[in-house]
C-alpha cells in the first residue's frame, strides 16, 4: 500500500490469502486474480456483501453475478446438476467455463446474485490464488470483474486500483492473468437444449463436440455477465478492422499490422487474448482521443476477442 488514499495491495501469498479470507468472512470485498481476469469477490450468501459489489462497480441490478466455488460438491449444493453439467465440469473444471444452471431453493445465496432469476452462474476457477481464497474462506464467492461496470476488465492488480480505488478493501496481486478474457458461459436448459451466452477461452466448437448444436439466444435476455451490448469501454471511440490508424488514433495491432502496441506479432490467438485488455487500458491512457484496432481472425478464440471488441466499439 502506497499513500493514505491508495488501495491496499498485498502479494497473493499465504499471508495475503489469509487476510483476504478473513475480510471476506466479515463481509468485505476483495479483488482476487483468476486465470481469466481479476474478480471482485464477496461472500455470495450475504445480501450486504453482494450489495457492496454492485455499489463499488456501479453495476446495474438486473445484471447477475458469477459465483465461484471450490469444488463440484460445493456447486451441487447451489445448483441442480444433470449429466451434461457433470460432463462439462469433468472436462473443463477447474477452468474458464461458467455454467448457468437451475438454482436450488436450498442454496441460501443472496437474492441479488441471480438478479431475481431462477438460474445461477457457477464456475470453479483454476488460478491457485483464487482456489486458495475459496478454500480458506470456505464460502461460495460472487466475483464479477474488478472494475467499474461497463469498463475494460482488469488483467493486472494496478488496473483494479485505478478503476476502483478505495472502494475495494484489498487487492491480491497475483501478477498478470494468463487467459486475459472472461470465461465462456453456457446455459443448460431443462428441455435438453443449451445456449452459448458468452464467448470465451473455451471455444464453441469444443462445446458442440460434447453437447451438439446450441439453441439461439434471445437478444433481450440478460442471464449472465457480458451480455450487455455496450461493455468493455475504454472511454474513447473504437474503430475496428483498421489496418492503419489516423494521426488521432492509438492503433492496437495484430500480426503484420504493427500498431502502437501489438496483441501478437506472430498472430498467436492465445497471446492476443491475454494482451487484449492491457492494450485497451494502454489505449485509454494514451494521448490520442480515438482507438483503432487491426483485424482479428474470427475463428476459435478470435470469436471471443471480436465479441469483446464489438461491445467496446458500441460503447
Amino acid at each position: 500500500m502506497t499513500g493514505k488514499n491508495a488501495t491496499e495491495t498485498l502479494p497473493a501469498d499465504e499471508a495475503g490469502i489469509a487476510q483476504a479470507a478473513q475480510l471476506l468472512k466479515s463481509g468485505g470485498i476483495v479483488a482476487v486474480p483468476t486465470e481469466t481476469v481479476y474478480g471482485l469477490a464477496a461472500r455470495a450468501d450475504s445480501d450486504e456483501a453482494v450489495a457492496r459489489i454492485y455499489e463499488a462497480k456501479g453495476r446495474p441490478s438486473f445484471n447477475p453475478l458469477i459465483v465461484h466455488i471450490v469444488s463440484v460438491a460445493q456447486a451441487e449444493k447451489i445448483a441442480r446438476f444433470d449429466d451434461r453439467a457433470r460432463q462439462l465440469a469433468g472436462q473443463f473444471w477447474p477452468g474458464p467455463l461458467t455454467m448457468v444452471l437451475p438454482l436450488l431453493a436450498s442454496s441460501r445465496l443472496a437474492a441479488a446474485v441471480t438478479a431475481g432469476l431462477p438460474t445461477i452462474a457457477l464456475r470453479q476457477p483454476a488460478h491457485p490464488a483464487m482456489q486458495a481464497v475459496l478454500a480458506a474462506s470456505n464460502l461460495p464467492l460472487a466475483a464479477p470483474s474488478a472494475n467499474r461496470s461497463g469498463g475494460v476488465s482488469p488483467t493486472a492488480a494496478d488496473h483494479v486500483a485505478t478503476s476502483l480505488g478505495r472502494a475495494v478493501d484489498l487487492v491480491l496481486d497475483g501478477g498478470p492473468c494468463e487467459r486475459g478474457l472472461e470465461s465462456t458461459i453456457v446455459a443448460l436448459r431443462d428441455d435438453g437444449s443449451w445456449q452459448l451466452l458468452r464467448h470465451g477461452p473455451i471455444a464453441e466448437a469444443e462445446l458442440i463436440g460434447l453437447l451438439g448444436k446450441p439453441s439461439e439466444v434471445a437478444a433481450a435476455a440478460i442471464e449472465a455477465p457480458g451480455q450487455l451490448a455496450n461493455h468493455y469501454s475504454p472511454g474513447k471511440p473504437v474503430r475496428l478492422n483498421a489496418l492503419t490508424a489516423q494521426p488521432d488514433e492509438f492503433h492496437i495491432g495484430f500480426g503484420e499490422a504493427a500498431g502502437d502496441m501489438n496483441l501478437s506479432i506472430s498472430g498467436v490467438m492465445t497471446e492476443a487474448a491475454s494482451h487484449l485488455y492491457n492494450a485497451l487500458h494502454q489505449a485509454a491512457d494514451s494521448d490520442q482521443p480515438k482507438i483503432a484496432v487491426a483485424p482479428i481472425p474470427a475463428s476459435g478464440l478470435g470469436a471471443a476477442i471480436n465479441d469483446r471488441l464489438k461491445r467496446a466499439a458500441a460503447s
